[in-house]
């Protein structure tokens, strides 16, 4: 059968489907202590943390703000969504820091879960309605939740999503036993079926089982089989940042279109070069105004005066979130589909 790749074989292959696999083999490579400690190494902060999980966020700019088509069409979402995040983070904030923590972990999670959605659905376009169906979707949600229902039913981690007590977790071994039960006899029915399907049919789709495949490993192993910040934080954010950034570098706007200063011939270091000085500029300033972490890679940052005063932080915390609420709320528009073709991301 003819493959479903989005682009091509090599770019799907190498920076969409591979990245969860890539993170996973380095992973194995550490040092046991790191597979199993709260320590986060500096570099490793700067180079997954700040170059790929913060800076993949303001992908988003390139198909909303920077298109003056998107702007066009999407005129009143694209300045009621910010709007309506910072209202809604600045009455967060006021009943509590750890409510505004936890909803935006919440909101993050559903973020990265339908992100994996979004491309199961991609992949799958292609092919037609079947007799269990209905196990794609399951498996890819399943893929996702039952490694965060387990972190929810497990005692506290060496890691978390933003700070320490986002999400709400209860011990409960007897919980996490039925949740795995559950989750291995679903992957015993999607590959009972699988093999079912390419018995009648001699077809397989290969990017799909990739991706729910890699899913499936990453998410396990870096929430279930290991228990660190560094292999979290590789295995969460790699599998995520990377294929996003793929995705929107493949629908970038063609020179001939006339569309975007990023569609020419130096399209992509500007491109990769505007999300990383974004990307540096904002934790430069959640470090000088509010955490006060990472001195040595923002110097200039560190004459910033500290905020500690709730009601200042009550409108500025918000405000320093206010990229990541709106490409999480945004990037529930821009990736669908009409309802002709199928997928959404």
């Amino acid at each position: 059968m003819r493959q479903p790749w989005i682009r091509s074989p090599r770019y799907d292959g190498w920076l969409i489907l591979a990245p969860p696999f890539v993170a996973l083999a380095v992973v194995a490579l550490l040092p046991a202590p790191f597979r199993h400690t709260t320590e986060l190494p500096l570099l490793a902060w700067v180079g997954v943390v700040l170059l790929i999980d913060v800076a993949h966020v303001y992908g988003t700019l390139f198909q909303t703000y920077f298109d003056p088509v998107q702007r066009r069409q999407r005129r009143t979402l694209l300045w009621a969504a910010p709007l309506a995040c910072y209202a809604g983070g600045v009455v967060l904030h006021a009943a509590g820091a750890l409510v505004f923590w936890r909803a935006l972990a919440y909101l993050a999670v559903f973020h990265f879960v339908r992100q994996q959605y979004g491309f199961m659905r991609l992949y799958g376009r292609q092919e037609t309605p079947t007799p269990g169906a209905w196990l794609n979707p399951a498996l890819i949600y399943a893929a996702t939740l039952y490694p965060l229902l387990y972190w929810h039913l497990s005692p506290p981690r060496n890691f978390n999503w933003f700070v320490e007590g986002d999400f709400v977790q209860r011990d409960w071994p007897l919980g996490r036993h039925l949740a795995t039960g559950l989750y291995l006899a679903l992957l015993l029915v999607y590959l009972g079926r699988e093999t079912w399907r390419y018995y009648r049919t001699r077809r397989f789709n290969l990017p799909r089982n990739l991706l729910l495949g890699g899913t499936a490993l990453s998410w396990y192993a870096g929430i279930v089989l290991f228990n660190g910040d560094l292999a979290f934080t590789l295995l969460n954010v790699v599998a995520h940042g990377v294929p996003y950034l793929a995705l929107v570098w493949s629908r970038r706007p063609t020179p001939a279109a006339g569309r975007g200063w990023w569609a020419g011939r130096y399209g992509l270091p500007l491109f990769l070069g505007a999300i990383a000085l974004f990307a540096f500029l904002e934790e430069g300033l959640w470090d000088g105004l509010v955490w006060r972490e990472h001195g040595t890679v923002f110097g200039w940052f560190q004459h910033l005066p500290p905020v500690a005063e709730p009601t200042l932080l009550m409108w500025l915390v918000p405000l320093l979130a206010l990229p990541q609420s709106t490409h999480y709320v945004l990037d529930g528009f821009i990736w669908r589909r009409n309802k002709s073709s199928s997928g959404q991301l």
